[in-house]
């Protein structure tokens, strides 16, 4: 373990920018820190993971973290990072996606252990209550406009031809600015995080604390993760956000998007994204120039963030889910899974009569799906031992397939090969 938590967050690569006395501060005390997180879905995705990840590794060197669900700043929209203005949320709809964050929280941070447990807050509970005379008076005198137009966030879009920026969402800094003034006079918060969008923001806070309090505070920012290959870090060949709600996305889509990790990224995810050290993860990336087909260092990323998502037992079978890909055992897996796995496979339909009493012909059903041009080409290939149901091999090229055999009742899955596949879904 590093001598102090911005050593770690140094060697893996964790530290983009920082006001200058915060390693000193933390090799002297234990401070309490925030970060904020932006309630603009019913979930967070793994985007979020970079700071939350942090605020957590903060918690393990003995500091205590805040996680802000922003229920007040998200009436108003971040503009950092954003080209034109967001669509405003109902009140009930950011309500319920601060609610749905909150559960999310707790399989990162350590909310039981006794010396320094992570909180949340909300900061709906003092901004929906701020008085515009008094904000305008206590925040908005400390700063210019000139200020707020230098900020990255305000000047990218006042710079855009076809955009500008409304007076809320350039109120947003100020907002922010706020929340850190309330945490620390409130929780004696002496350090904002976040990712590397935010410095303006963080540091109108700093600013913020030392002009109304004399008093300082600090900031510190993680980079923004693009893939090597320049496209978005967090999203999907289909563009689809990964998040960390099983409802949204599977733990077995969430196990696979780590496991196809580009050998380019892989490293940095594991110093990003695990709890895996320095000689460990050195170890990995060893490996991955000896032995790069066997992608040992994706296949340990993959299980450590699902196990820390989602918990050892879907990260169970989110791996049984995968294998079968590669004629794994079937066993244990349920129709959602099957839909899941096999959803950019080819299919046919059969109705679950067809299935009754003897059965269907397998050889018909090779035929109907494509992995045999004719019965006796399907025979052939079952006398071959190229043919799976359900990833088992078929040797009688008289069998049936029956409606006992199906997952959940519902599907069948046949194989020609090792990849060739065709699944068979079944019509009640």
């Amino acid at each position: 373990m590093a001598t102090t938590i911005t050593d770690e967050l140094r060697w893996r690569g964790l530290i983009y920018d920082k006001t200058e006395e915060i390693d000193d501060l933390v090799s002297r005390q234990k401070i309490t820190l925030y970060n904020g997180f932006d309630p603009t879905g019913n979930s967070l995705h793994i985007g979020n993971l970079v700071p939350l990840m942090q605020l957590a590794r903060w918690q393990r060197y003995g500091h205590t973290p805040i996680a802000l669900a922003g229920g007040g700043t998200g009436m108003v929209g971040d503009p950092s990072g954003k080209s034109a203005e967001r669509n405003l949320m109902t009140l009930e709809a950011i309500d319920d996606n601060v609610e749905h964050i909150k559960k999310q929280l707790a399989s990162i941070l350590d909310f039981e252990v006794k010396s320094n447990p992570a909180r949340v807050v909300n900061n709906a509970d003092w901004l929906r209550r701020l008085l515009l005379t008094d904000f305008l008076r206590d925040t908005g005198k400390h700063f210019t406009v000139n200020y707020m137009l230098a900020k990255d966030s305000v000047k990218s879009r006042m710079d855009r031809d076809d955009s500008g920026i409304s007076y809320t969402e350039f109120s947003y800094m100020l907002l922010q600015a706020h929340d850190y003034l309330h945490l620390f006079d409130t929780q004696g918060c002496l350090l904002q995080t976040g990712g590397s969008d935010q410095w303006g923001n963080i540091v109108a806070g700093v600013e913020l604390i030392r002009r109304s309090r004399g008093q300082k505070a600090h900031a510190l920012v993680y980079p923004l993760l693009t893939r090597a290959d320049g496209s978005k870090f967090g999203k999907t060949a289909e563009g689809t956000s990964v998040w960390l709600s099983p409802a949204r996305t599977s733990p077995y889509r969430f196990y696979q998007y780590w496991f196809n990790a580009d050998d380019a990224d892989v490293i940095t995810y594991l110093n990003f994204f695990t709890w895996l050290t320095q000689a460990e993860i050195a170890e990995l990336h060893a490996l991955l120039f000896e032995q790069p087909e066997r992608r040992e260092a994706q296949r340990r990323l993959a299980r450590e963030v699902t196990r820390m998502v989602h918990g050892e037992t879907a990260l169970a079978k989110a791996e049984s889910a995968s294998q079968a890909l590669f004629g794994g055992d079937v066993a244990g897996l349920d129709a959602a899974d099957i839909e899941d796995i096999f959803a950019e496979v080819p299919s046919s339909e059969i109705d679950a009569t067809a299935l009754s009493d003897g059965g269907a012909p397998l050889v018909d059903l090779l035929v109907a799906g494509g992995l045999a041009t004719s019965k006796a080409d399907a025979r052939r290939k079952i006398q071959g031992g190229g043919i799976y149901l359900n990833n088992e091999r078929v040797t009688d090229q008289a069998q049936t397939a029956q409606l006992g055999q199906a997952i959940d009742g519902r599907f069948l899955i046949l194989r020609q090969g090792r990849r060739q596949y065709h699944l068979v879904r079944i019509r009640s």
